[in-house]
């Protein structure tokens, strides 16, 4: 809707904020009735810009919540967005940190960075976790990732820089201080 004023188009307001102003033609904008306007206004451009956001890939409230106030949104404004989206199940960071924790392992990566990569995203130890204790165990995981590879080093090296436990490339492969373990030739 196009608002007027005296006879000019003044700005374009989005259908959700005239509904909740309770704005129709003819109405006189008296001051209440703009401040609600402009809290209505600054509402929907929070929801704008965290839709915008999450459009691209899932968000965690923290990545949301640096997304809102680098647009300039008041923390007032964001909280209230914030606990919309949650209330519709746009953000869950339980959810976001299972997701994203089954996708890293089944892409070949250790707990270790598994963790590291879901606190960077934002999410909280908490969740992370929770998140870790439904994946597959660790340990079997390293295994498949190095059937095959023949040299125990290289193996080795490959677990640690995948960000696996020593306890989980230990029991993957075996010490590598250990003479007679199988797999180091």
């Amino acid at each position: 809707m196009t608002l007027e004023v005296d006879g000019q188009p003044w700005r374009t307001v989005p259908d959700d904020v005239v509904v909740r102003c309770g704005l129709h033609a003819g109405l006189t904008l008296d001051r209440p009735r703009l401040r609600l306007l402009r809290t209505e206004l600054r509402r929907a451009e929070g929801l704008a810009t965290a839709g915008r956001a999450l459009a691209q890939r899932p968000l965690s409230r923290r990545q949301v919540s640096e997304r809102l106030r680098r647009r300039g949104v008041a923390p007032p404004v964001e909280r209230e967005t914030l606990g919309t989206l949650a209330a519709a199940g746009l953000v869950d960071d339980a959810r976001l940190a299972r997701g994203r924790a089954a996708g890293l392992a089944d892409r070949g990566w250790g707990d270790l960075a598994i963790a590291a990569r879901l606190q960077r995203d934002g999410l909280e130890e908490a969740e992370t976790r929770a998140a870790l204790a439904e994946l597959p165990p660790e340990q079997g995981r390293a295994a498949a990732l190095i059937a095959d590879v023949s040299d125990g080093r290289k193996a080795w090296s490959l677990l640690a820089r995948r960000g696996f436990s020593p306890d989980a490339i230990e029991g993957a492969l075996g010490s590598l201080d250990a003479d007679d373990e199988p797999g180091l030739g």
